[in-house]
């Protein structure tokens, strides 16, 4: 294949397919999605069997469990992979939708509506259904999608594409709409990232190799998070039950995402006064604990090396360490977080309000996991990515995060003195 000739071939069919979504109804749109995600559900036991190529594949390249469990296709997953393409076909369409209107006392009418990026480059590692959410979200948003999966989830996302394919069609819109780079060659990658020609907006998801590349190489803007490195503090003030549910949840319920805590903070007043029991339950659960010194009583605890904290381990470890109330949280976390998600357990409402106004993550959350981190469960269907920058676009970035925006401007012959 001539990678370079392939991708200039892509990136011209989905320049054209963009100016047709532009102006394709509401109706359409969710209809695609809905073919789509009855699709999905139609062949999933193709596409069980094209995730066990990619699970051989996986275990070949030596990716460790966490990384395998990203990979992984059951049952349970494409019935929800296929729920969130549903989530987002019924969601109001952003696509014009009126963000603010004003009159001017020259008579002049304006208003500032949504309008498509046009086409959005998707680079991503491992996660089939990543496939589903953003050609479902670029769709949604009227983008056309040049989505460039993993090496590992070739043949499952080759799959899911087909199903979106099917739904475009049935529609009556361009099947180019969304389209999936035909090979695992990284070229590919390197070729959207400089497609200034055609592509608008490049969204990497992956690890920090794969973010890094990108941010360093692209000449086409980039919607990014270089890391997921959370924390979770807890203040003097926590109640000790929330505090066990949360940790324990925001720390094992998938170690492989980008919303899982990697950093313990506790308030040496709440230690001196109640212990650490939440060590224990992480212990009890067989995360490892690497801790500064001021935790080493707790049988169990590792010793915590420099290089622990701010460090995103997507696996059983996290970093812990005590420290002096809710400002030297603050402090910690403005050094070594990642601008990702952190999290406060406390009932007193005055560290909460200094925690939230002090720090400047993309996600800050108060007794509640940090594995909420995530589109779906903000309501937004699905998300194309966690972006921690502060141009354009913050946090779950879903279809109206993948939207710019236009002034209409009505006059009646007004002419300017």
């Amino acid at each position: 294949m001539d990678i370079q000739a392939e991708m200039q071939r892509i990136g011209a069919d989905a320049k054209a397919a963009s100016k047709v979504l532009a102006y394709a109804t509401p109706q359409q749109k969710e209809a695609a999605l809905n073919t789509a995600a009855a699709t999905m559900v139609e062949r999933m036991s193709d596409m069980i069997a094209a995730n066990a190529k990619d699970m051989e594949f996986g275990r070949d390249k030596g990716l460790s469990p966490a990384m395998m469990d990203r990979l992984m296709l059951d049952e349970d997953r494409i019935r929800a992979m296929a729920d969130g393409v549903r989530s987002v076909a019924g969601q109001t369409d952003p696509v014009g939708k009126v963000i603010a209107e004003w009159t001017q006392p020259t008579g002049l009418r304006i208003e500032r509506v949504r309008t498509p990026l046009g086409v959005i480059g998707v680079i991503y590692e491992s996660r089939p259904n990543v496939t589903a959410d953003a050609g479902a979200l670029c769709l949604k948003a009227g983008n056309a999608a040049i989505l460039r999966g993993g090496s590992e989830s070739f043949h499952s996302s080759t799959l899911i594409h087909e199903c979106l394919k099917a739904g475009l069609v049935s529609a009556g819109l361009p099947e180019t709409a969304i389209q999936l780079v035909p090979t695992r060659d990284r070229a590919a990658v390197g070729e959207m990232l400089t497609m200034t020609d055609y592509i608008d907006v490049i969204v990497p998801r992956g690890g920090k190799g794969l973010v890094g590349r990108v941010q360093a190489d692209a000449r086409v803007p980039v919607f990014a998070h270089l890391e997921g490195i959370c924390h979770v503090y807890v203040d003097a003030s926590a109640d000790i039950e929330k505090t066990r549910a949360v940790i324990l949840n925001a720390k094992t319920r998938r170690t492989g995402i980008c919303g899982s805590a990697e950093c313990l903070l506790v308030d040496r007043a709440f230690f001196e006064a109640h212990g650490a029991p939440f060590v224990e339950d992480l212990l009890n659960a067989g995360v490892e604990v690497r801790a500064d010194s001021s935790l080493q009583g707790i049988t169990g605890v590792s010793q915590a090396g420099p290089e622990d904290f701010g460090h995103e381990f997507l696996d059983m470890i996290i970093a812990a360490k005590l420290v002096d109330g809710v400002d030297g949280a603050i402090e910690h976390i403005q050094q070594y977080g990642s601008n990702h998600t952190d999290c406060i357990m406390a009932e007193a409402g005055a560290p909460v309000e200094r925690f939230f106004s002090r720090l400047d993550s993309a996600i800050l959350m108060h007794n509640a996991s940090t594995q909420f981190a995530d589109g779906g469960e903000f309501g937004m269907g699905a998300e194309i990515g966690i972006a921690t920058g502060k141009m354009h676009a913050r946090g779950p970035v879903g279809a109206e995060q993948l939207t710019s925006f236009k002034y209409l401007v009505r006059g009646d012959g007004t002419i300017r003195s």
